[in-house]
């Protein structure tokens, strides 16, 4: 049985999406989550029955937690002096990654403590972060303390903004599962072994998302779509940068951004200050999965400008690009992370430099004024992501 641990359970998209693949498949399961999930990705009842069924690790009652501490030397012997050295004394990032290791640690010896007393009812064979920072740090330790096999995905700001402990995880893992070269060679430079890498991207269901027959652009404004959380990794700023540029060259558009997110108010107040009104709506609430296909037929060019963060976050590989293509719109995104190993610049949508306002908009004026390429690159992209992108065909690996 694989134990996942994940920070907030299904309230990320991609951890129901995969959990439900593993389950198909016969492999049996148990949902571990750091804290209950607030923001619903699916609507569902699989969905609702795995939410409910999540094991929460958060609060844990003080005298509860000093009890399991106590008892950890004794209930795991050397591993739990091992491991508490490294808390102690193992390589980190700072002081805040010593600190927050330490009460993961002590965290771990509780989780694994109950985890030891149910094995007979729900063996450890394996357990799993889905991303690798604080729930990594207690899947870590957790493993450590049992004895049994710990391996991890990584994604973004895990990697990079709330990197902790990293470079012991990969020593510490058997396998890591990597969403695109570009985390492989992350790995690699951070002591990975070739054997412990295995790239398994983060797909789709590609059956929830098939294009819809969209009118002649002849006569109409050209909608051009873009979704997300609204966070400055996505780079809608920039979107509506670029859109003002369009503007000024005449072209008739309408661009929608869907989502919510702290940085609904600046964005509002950007479109404001542009001029925008009339070109540049946000719809103010977040897309369920169940809800994305509608959105996606609505427009007739998807974008995500996504960039690096100031405070270090970034997008891996955005699911929503997948979405999009699946549904047949022509892909403008950003040379960042994984995304190259989506869109194939020129061939199955385009890329360009992340931050630039003017480069995206030349992109999507073409793409606007060349309707035929517009369709040639949307086929070719929605076959990339039903051929390599799949979720049942992607996660083979895993």
């Amino acid at each position: 049985m694989i134990h996942y641990i994940t920070p907030i359970g299904i309230g990320s998209a991609w951890v129901g999406n995969e959990i439900s693949v593993v389950q198909r498949a016969g492999i049996p399961v148990v949902l571990h989550s750091m804290r209950p999930s607030r923001q619903k990705f699916f609507s569902s009842e699989w969905a609702k029955e795995l939410d409910r069924s999540t094991r929460v690790i958060y609060p844990v009652p003080p005298l509860a937690l000093a009890a399991s501490v106590a008892a950890a030397p004794f209930l795991f012997g050397g591993r739990f002096f091992a491991a508490l050295a490294n808390a102690l004394f193992g390589k980190r990032e700072n002081l805040r990654c010593r600190v927050a290791g330490i009460w993961h640690f002590l965290t771990a010896c509780h989780w694994a403590r109950g985890l030891r007393r149910n094995m007979a009812a729900e063996p450890v064979n394996l357990i799993h972060s889905q991303w690798i920072h604080s729930g990594g740090t207690i899947g870590m330790y957790g493993a450590w303390l049992l004895g049994v096999p710990f391996s991890f995905t990584g994604h973004a700001a895990d990697l990079f903004r709330e990197r902790c402990a990293l470079e012991d995880k990969v020593r510490r893992a058997e396998s890591i599962i990597c969403i695109s070269t570009f985390h492989r060679d992350l790995y690699k430079k951070l002591g990975a072994r070739d054997e412990q890498l295995h790239i398994v991207y983060c797909g789709i269901d590609v059956s929830h998302f098939v294009p819809r027959p969209r009118p002649p652009r002849e006569g109409r404004r050209v909608r051009i779509l873009s979704s997300g959380r609204l966070v400055e990794k996505k780079g809608f700023a920039h979107l509506v940068d670029a859109c003002r540029i369009l503007a000024d060259r005449g072209i008739d558009f309408e661009c929608v951004i869907g989502g919510d997110g702290p940085l609904e108010k600046p964005l509002r107040e950007q479109v404001a200050r542009l001029g925008l009104e009339d070109r540049v709506s946000l719809t103010g609430k977040p897309l369920t999965q169940e809800e994305l296909p509608s959105f996606m037929h609505g427009g007739d060019i998807y974008v995500l400008a996504c960039v690096w963060a100031s405070d270090g976050d970034v997008d891996g590989l955005p699911q929503m690009l997948m979405e999009a293509m699946a549904c047949g719109l022509p892909a403008v995104s950003t040379r960042l992370v994984g995304i190259p190993d989506l869109i194939e610049d020129g061939k199955s949508g385009v890329l360009v430099e992340p931050g630039d306002p003017k480069a995206l908009a030349d992109a999507l004026e073409t793409l606007i004024r060349d309707e035929h390429l517009s369709s040639t690159l949307a086929a070719a992209g929605e076959r990339r992501v039903r051929e390599r992108f799949e979720i049942e065909a992607a996660l083979q690996p895993l």
